[in-house]
């Protein structure tokens, strides 16, 4: 039932119904300046609940948030925290209406629940074209939330909303196949324990045994108490629907962007820590999108912080006031990529004019077998390891000066198995003078490295036309399975990072069979993942239905030299 009230400066209305066009009513919650007037809207539709507090939801990454950073839970009274959307209340009092609608079968919403699907995107698309037409609404709608309140921005945006004016993408995946699903071809299961994990706990019909609304009182997850068997009725098998699509097919391509379709104004922010989710759609969205104005921004430390603190948030604001309000303030000179850039100990900001950088020095390490090092000239010769094992580390000569890597890397191997597949994980890394490991605060976990690629050796197929040698594209279409023994060149994608590397420093690519650890127990652990936190955080690769031992349990054989050149491609930065 439709409530309305004004309260903390906000006019507030709670479960507004919206209706979509085949009938369902989603509901939705609208905070706005008190003044009768119309504004510009800010708006998120997703499945986390919008009656659940960040607090209690959360946990863990509020109470790390806002100790580390306290300028977060300044000015507010946090009554209105949801997880990874705007607190109204820093909004609001600027002139914005901001609406939380929950998605089909989630929170206050009834339905049936399928994430990311073409039926949630057409659901995204009425609910932008019902806020832009309010009477409460100037008809500009913007989009702005992180993750999956990202992710879908790039989905409806390919359908072109009339209203839809601008959308800030905070760290926001796209390609629902390489970037979410299958990393190199390799089935992630990260959707499938996020969806037992966040949404299957706040679906549509959890009643009683749901959380309340702290703001309000109110069940999140409906008014009605269903049984499991009746919540199951309600929701799709997501992780097994995932398995069932091993390669590229229509079921990925309908949850993916098309970036020539999409020309909406657009802010692109990316973690560099966010390896097996959240920076190459990013990369990728600045990149290829159609949209004549576009910028880019990229940063550190963890996945939700820096959408709240005053940078981030004061960044958006600039960013909406100017295409939503037409405030003259200067964004038009905003430079197109800005680029926290990581040291050991900081980060630096810097801008520039495109991405990758365009005075980038791309420069080959080649894997030499004999020592296991970098080195700028191939050497011949062999390697073999277990193809489920923790592989081989090649490791470069301390660093005569400071070196800067930002940009994507690349790697190509030549590479044997003794079965008719195999599956590499790359990890380039960075060691201090006494070969000590430099991790980092990732976007989730606390010992992310430097970066990380991946592919499974029946993929190698590349698209031509997309590829690039710093950003190989496989076409992930069919299977080509090897012949024992027969040696086959992989081009392996290693997603972007940045990295300021102190001389007498040193490189190192390590090529594994499974998933990398930065060491075997960490304590580690978020209230809402379901695994220690190793090093992948969440983000990992251990179905044995998509890796079972005959296939991948073999040995793979690096080969390398003049006939098989096997190397890394860095992107050095030279100072401006």
């Amino acid at each position: 039932m439709k409530k309305s009230e004004i309260r903390d400066g906000m006019r507030i209305d709670w479960d507004v119904p919206v209706r979509m066009d085949d009938g369902l009513v989603l509901r939705a919650d609208v905070f706005r300046p008190i003044r009768i007037r119309r504004y510009p809207v800010l708006l998120t539709y997703g499945p986390y609940a919008k009656g659940l507090a960040f607090q209690e939801g959360y946990p863990s990454a509020w109470q790390r948030m806002v100790a580390e950073h306290p300028d977060v839970a300044h000015g507010s009274s946090n009554l209105y925290q949801s997880w990874e959307v705007v607190d109204p209340e820093k909004w609001v009092p600027h002139g914005y209406a901001c609406v939380r609608v929950d998605s089909r079968g989630a929170g206050r919403s009834p339905g049936f629940i399928d994430p990311f699907s073409p039926r949630e995107t057409k659901d995204f698309y009425n609910c932008i074209e019902w806020a832009g037409v309010q009477p409460w609404s100037s008809g500009k709608v913007g989009l702005n939330g992180i993750s999956y309140y990202a992710m879908n921005q790039w989905h409806v945006a390919t359908l072109q909303p009339p209203h839809l004016a601008a959308m800030c993408v905070w760290e926001g995946s796209a390609d629902w196949y390489r970037d979410m699903t299958h990393h190199g071809g390799i089935l992630s299961t990260f959707f499938a324990n996020w969806y037992d994990m966040q949404v299957k706990t706040v679906q549509h019909g959890l009643g009683e045994r749901g959380p309340r609304s702290r703001a309000t009182g109110a069940l999140a997850c409906g008014d009605e108490t269903l049984s499991e068997a009746a919540l199951a009725k309600q929701r799709c098998d997501f992780g097994d629907n995932i398995l069932a699509h091993p390669l590229d097919d229509a079921y990925h391509r309908a949850r993916s962007p098309v970036w020539e379709k999409i020309t909406v104004p657009f802010l692109s922010a990316a973690n560099w820590g966010g390896q097996g989710l959240h920076p190459r759609g990013n990369f990728e969205g600045f990149v290829h999108a159609a949209s004549r104005n576009k910028w880019l921004e990229a940063h550190g430390i963890e996945h939700w912080t820096h959408f709240y603190t005053d940078y981030g948030r004061l960044l958006q604001k600039r960013f909406f006031d100017y295409f939503l309000k037409g405030e003259k303030n200067g964004w038009e000179r905003q430079p197109k990529v800005q680029l926290q850039v990581r040291h050991l100990d900081r980060f630096v900001e810097r801008h520039e004019k495109a991405w990758p950088i365009p005075r980038t020095i791309w420069t080959r390490l080649h894997l030499v077998p004999a020592a296991q090092t970098l080195e700028r000239e191939p050497g011949a010769g062999k390697i073999t390891y277990d193809a489920r094992g923790d592989g081989v580390t090649f490791v470069s000569a301390a660093l005569e000066k400071d070196t800067e890597i930002t940009g994507p890397l690349a790697a190509k191997l030549h590479v044997s198995s003794s079965t008719m597949d195999a599956d590499l994980f790359l990890v380039f890394r960075v060691f201090t003078p006494d070969l000590r490991e430099v991790t980092f605060m990732g976007a989730i976990d606390p010992h992310t490295p430097i970066a990380q690629g991946w592919l499974r050796a029946s993929h190698r197929k590349l698209d031509p036309k997309l590829s690039t040698e710093y950003r190989p594209y496989h076409s992930h279409d069919r299977r080509q399975s090897l012949k024992p023994g027969q040696i086959v060149e992989l081009d392996i994608e290693i997603w972007p990072t940045s990295i300021v590397v102190p001389a007498d420093h040193r490189l190192a690519l390590t090529v594994r069979g499974r998933d990398y650890e930065w060491q075997k127990s960490t304590g580690a652990k978020l209230s809402n993942f379901k695994n220690e936190l190793l090093g992948c955080g969440p983000f990992l690769h251990n179905d044995p239905r998509d890796r079972p031992a005959q296939v991948f349990g073999g040995k793979v054989t690096l080969h390398m030299g003049p006939r098989h050149p096997s190397y890394i491609l860095l992107p050095i930065v030279p100072k401006a």
